[in-house]
């Protein structure tokens, strides 16, 4: 079988576990609300168009759908069922599914978590395979997979993305895709896969590789099942796409809290830092971290002919602009001083007082009233000619801009396609990233939600503060330093 092959294969087996024609959900009630319920009007809500069948022992409807007492007596075969139920009451339901469920997902806990259910967890995966179903979970919360219309969080975006996402912990899927939402990610899909009894992280692992829809992968993982197959689809892939991991249970006390979590054996750290060396796995430290760095990756190309190290930090704020060297340099990268050579025509410029043209470069807001954007142009020209800069970072304090007589002139919005246009004319293969930081109050927040906004669809990541895109950027570069230096 080819690799091509391979991999359609791969594609069709999950493709209908993100994308479902139709859903059924077992523990939805008609007398009460219940998750199940919850479950029925997100996706409804979400935009879910195909059938959707509430199983209930007794019930004839349930919010507003027929409702089927078994998955056997579903009319056609439905490629996801969710279900939360009681946990004994499951393998019943699975096994006698006669083949109408391709993917059933179960968020029901008391299971391989705990001793007593480690015997049932076993129950449920022969049940799931007796009655023709693939089992994610159990103990998992669900898929958000905005194409496929599924999602069991309220108010999220429906916009699809390329960022697809394995997770074994719900509550941490959960502020993936708000922190992730609100910051510009957008998602392929989620899915939740709790204590992977059957269909684990490596299965998901090898869908995403594998769909072109999705351009980068995140894991959280507290514990893989088969580490060696792990370590070999990564190896197969030889960064094919940037897989950024986020990891449970590294010290001994997280470990213990893992095992109580989803089941989790403990595993040597010192293993997984080998392997992101050797496989070239992002490793983040923080959820903020993570998230950051799949926007980074999302919106920016990496660059094995010149992995990311020289960075040139550009905008208001002298003291901000010293400390962010410290910063960058923290990281392993750093804010090289310009040469002569790039001075002159900087200097050349005339520039106001109380502007700085090394690197950093400080433009006081008053610079930019003064010479206008012009200005950000010919320095700009004048940085990319020179060569020296894989990334440049332009910081703005918003609260700077606020009351002022030129707080309408949309002077993020110039600046921004300044940059772009200088960018794509000179053809500066250069990492562009945007950090607008805010004073905290309503209205300054309230115009940086709109600048972000307004930059994240001109395709520029944003983020709060240098800390972040200073992560963000050293986890580009070091995937760009494993794509220099792997072997094809």
């Amino acid at each position: 079988m080819s690799e091509a092959t391979s991999k359609q294969d791969v594609i069709d087996l999950f493709r209908p576990l993100v994308e479902p024609r139709a859903i059924a959900v077992a523990g939805a009630s008609a007398s009460s609300v219940t998750l199940g319920n919850e479950i029925i009007k997100h996706v409804r809500n979400f935009g879910f168009e195909g059938n959707l069948y509430p199983i209930h022992p007794s019930a004839d409807e349930v919010e507003g759908h027929r409702a089927y007492p078994t998955f056997a007596d579903l009319p056609e075969t439905v490629d996801y069922a969710y279900i939360s139920i009681a946990a004994a009451s499951i393998p019943g339901l699975l096994a006698n599914a006669q083949g109408k469920v391709r993917f059933a997902q179960v968020s029901s806990s008391g299971f391989g978590e705990t001793l007593a259910g480690k015997e049932l967890e076993g129950d449920i995966v022969e049940a799931a395979r007796a009655g023709g179903s693939r089992l994610v979970g159990p103990n998992c919360i669900g898929i958000y997979s905005p194409k496929g219309h599924l999602t069991w969080v309220g108010g999220v975006s429906k916009e699809s993305g390329s960022v697809g996402i394995v997770t074994q912990s719900g509550g941490l899927g959960t502020n993936m895709i708000r922190r992730g939402n609100e910051r510009g990610v957008r998602f392929s899909s989620l899915v939740s896969v709790g204590n992977s009894a059957d269909i684990g992280p490596n299965d998901l692992l090898e869908f995403y590789l594998a769909d072109p829809e999705t351009k980068v992968i995140g894991l959280y993982l507290e514990d893989i099942k088969d580490g060696r197959r792990f370590f070999e689809i990564l190896r197969a892939a030889n960064g094919a796409k940037p897989v950024v991991l986020l990891r449970g249970g590294r010290s001994q006390q997280g470990q213990r809290a893992a095992v109580s979590h989803t089941g989790a054996m403990a595993s040597d750290e010192r293993i997984w830092q080998a392997a992101a060396r050797q496989l070239g796995l992002v490793y983040a430290e923080t959820l903020d971290e993570y998230v950051d760095i799949l926007l980074a990756f999302q919106m920016l190309t990496p660059r094995s002919a010149r992995p990311t190290e020289n960075v040139v930090l550009f905008g208001n704020g002298g003291g901000i602009s010293v400390m962010g060297s410290d910063i960058f340099s923290a990281v392993g990268l750093s804010v090289p001083a310009f040469s002569d050579e790039t001075r002159k025509p900087l200097d050349d410029l005339n520039l106001p007082p109380g502007t700085s043209i090394g690197n950093p470069i400080d433009t006081p807001r008053s610079t930019l009233r003064v010479e206008g954007v012009g200005v950000v142009e010919k320095i700009l020209e004048a940085v990319y000619a020179s060569g020296s800069a894989d990334a440049l970072v332009l910081h703005l304090n918003i609260a700077s801009f606020i009351g002022s007589a030129d707080q309408r002139f949309n002077v993020l919005e110039n600046l921004i396609k300044t940059a772009l246009d200088v960018q794509f004319r000179m053809d500066a293969h250069v990492h562009f990233a945007l950090v607008l930081r805010s004073d905290g109050s309503v209205e300054a927040d309230e115009r940086k939600r709109e600048d972000r906004n307004q930059a994240l669809a001109l395709g520029v990541p944003v983020f709060d503060e240098i800390p972040e895109v200073a992560r963000a950027l050293a986890g580009v570069s070091r995937y760009e330093r494993f794509l220099a230096t792997r072997t094809t």
